[in-house]
């Protein structure tokens, strides 16, 4: 259950970037005793996969606080950031076989599955309110709002990997906030289109009152 938990967290910080719990895991792989990952997946701990990780990571960083420019990488992130979750998700569970159940075992593809649908979700989100940010702040809030996601996105890494529940809990609380953020986004759109509406209502109104 524990590994499912750590997949899931670390699959929801591959939302908000994709190379962050990615190269998180084969650090840790690679230099310490917290995560041992099976065969199949020393590709994440080899040197060269992780330079280029890090390389790509700074390239998120940097692109990701510029306005406009964001938006376009988000867009190209849709396939890497999924693809990413499910990749860590089947990776960390692959590496507790004790924890993980036999059926998570013998069906290994359910462990992508989940992790490239959760990510997804995130992304879309971060995808969804990005513009949104954007255009209320004139920009300005674009490298903000990117510092917010790359921070939360190490510590949800983080919590996945030494504490699992609180990182359950963690996706929770995100989730809670990303669903509050969503309806306050269109509750907004629905208010700053309706004084037109109102005001087109009253001149075709205005138009057939009778005279004198």
């Amino acid at each position: 259950m524990l590994a499912v938990l750590t997949g899931l967290g670390l699959s929801a910080a591959a939302g908000l970037n994709a190379y962050i719990p990615m190269l998180l895991v084969g650090l840790l792989d690679r230099y310490t005793d917290v995560v041992r990952l099976p065969s199949e997946f020393g590709w994440l701990t080899n040197g060269w996969v992780l330079a280029v990780l890090g390389v790509l990571l700074a390239v998120e960083v940097v692109l990701d606080k510029v306005p406009v420019v964001d938006s376009v990488n988000d867009a190209v992130q849709t396939l890497v950031r999924p693809a990413a979750g499910g990749a860590v998700f089947a990776a960390t569970d692959a590496a507790d076989r004790a924890d993980s159940s036999a059926f998570m075992q013998d069906n290994a593809w359910i462990g992508w599955t989940l992790g490239i649908a959760v990510a997804l979700v995130v992304h879309l989100t971060k995808m969804s309110v990005r513009p949104v940010v954007n255009a209320g702040t004139l920009g300005t809030g674009a490298p903000v709002a990117s510092t917010v996601e790359d921070t939360v996105s190490l510590g949800m890494s983080l919590l996945a990997v030494l504490a699992p529940v609180l990182a359950l809990i963690a996706l929770i609380a995100l989730a809670f906030g990303g669903l509050r953020l969503l309806r306050r986004i269109r509750r907004r759109r629905a208010t700053d289109s309706f004084p037109p509406a109102r005001w087109s209502a009253w001149t075709k109104g205005s138009h057939h009152r009778p005279e004198g």
